[in-house]
């Protein structure tokens, strides 16, 4: 890779030892500012090196995901408000599939208020987020469980969720293109996806704006297919536009008063909701 200086080549070298680097740890490390550190971060993810993550950054990948966990920090504030936003929009007595992602349970963490809810998974970790609420009910695919990251995949999932027609439907996506492409990295997680797709009367897409710098080989849908996608930023003016065109309601939601943001800020303030 050409043009990195040596401070960042090393930089990148740790990161991929390590899978995270934090810009404290950095900062001590070359003896610099975590202003320069910053900087040299932004670049790395500038060239698709990285992927920033609150006080730091950890290794991208456009053809494998980022280990389940490292995904945990991956806009951990920002997927907890486009959580909120979207369960917010789902009303008492529905059916609803969640499908399997990072974002997809911070939907189902703030769902738990809700009442007389049939929820159709295969994510293990909804599952468990959910099945102790007296109010909602839980059904959970069955099939091999991947260890990595306690989704369901596979023939026998797919099968269950097309015996199903819910009202709502929550998916996720790794990656999505300039043209709407949605995209992942598993064909079997994909075929689930599509079948949810296919057996939901709406359907809701929740990913935040480092998705749309990703790369991923499977596609799922395009966006046409959905109805409302809650996100935490603007959207490029080509995604936007096809949403606007496609009559797809756009909601970006935010845990930071806009003009507020900065990287060294550890400080949110409420969530708040706009329409685009």
């Amino acid at each position: 890779m050409t043009g990195l200086s040596h401070r960042q080549t090393e930089i990148l070298n740790i990161a991929r030892a390590s899978g995270r680097v934090t810009v404290e740890d950095l900062s001590r490390r070359f003896e610099v500012s975590a202003q320069t550190i910053r900087k040299d971060l932004n670049d790395l993810c500038e060239q698709r090196s990285l992927t920033r993550i609150h006080g730091g950054a950890i290794i991208a990948s456009g053809v494998e995901n980022l280990a389940y966990e490292a995904r945990r920090f991956v806009a951990a504030e920002e997927k907890k408000a486009i959580g909120a936003a979207a369960a917010a929009r789902i009303p008492n007595g529905c059916s609803l599939f969640i499908n399997i992602g990072t974002t997809t349970e911070e939907v189902a963490s703030a769902l738990t208020s809700h009442e007389d809810l049939l929820v159709i998974t295969n994510n293990l970790n909804v599952a468990m987020l959910l099945y102790r609420h007296p109010r909602i009910e839980v059904i959970v695919a069955g099939g091999a469980v991947r260890r990595a990251d306690g989704a369901v995949v596979g023939s026998t999932a797919t099968q269950l969720i097309s015996q199903f027609k819910v009202d709502y439907a929550i998916i996720g996506a790794s990656a999505i293109d300039e043209e709407g492409a949605l995209l992942d990295f598993d064909y079997r997680e994909v075929q689930a996806a599509q079948a949810i797709i296919a057996n939901a009367r709406s359907v809701m897409l929740v990913a935040d704006a480092t998705k749309l710098r990703r790369s991923a080989p499977v596609r799922i849908a395009q966006i046409s297919q959905i109805q409302t996608f809650v996100t935490d930023a603007a959207l490029p003016a080509g995604l936007a536009n096809i949403c606007h065109s496609r009559g797809i309601e756009v909601i970006v939601a935010t845990s930071k008063v806009a003009g507020e943001i900065d990287e060294a800020d550890t400080e949110t303030a409420p969530i708040a909701l706009r329409r685009v």
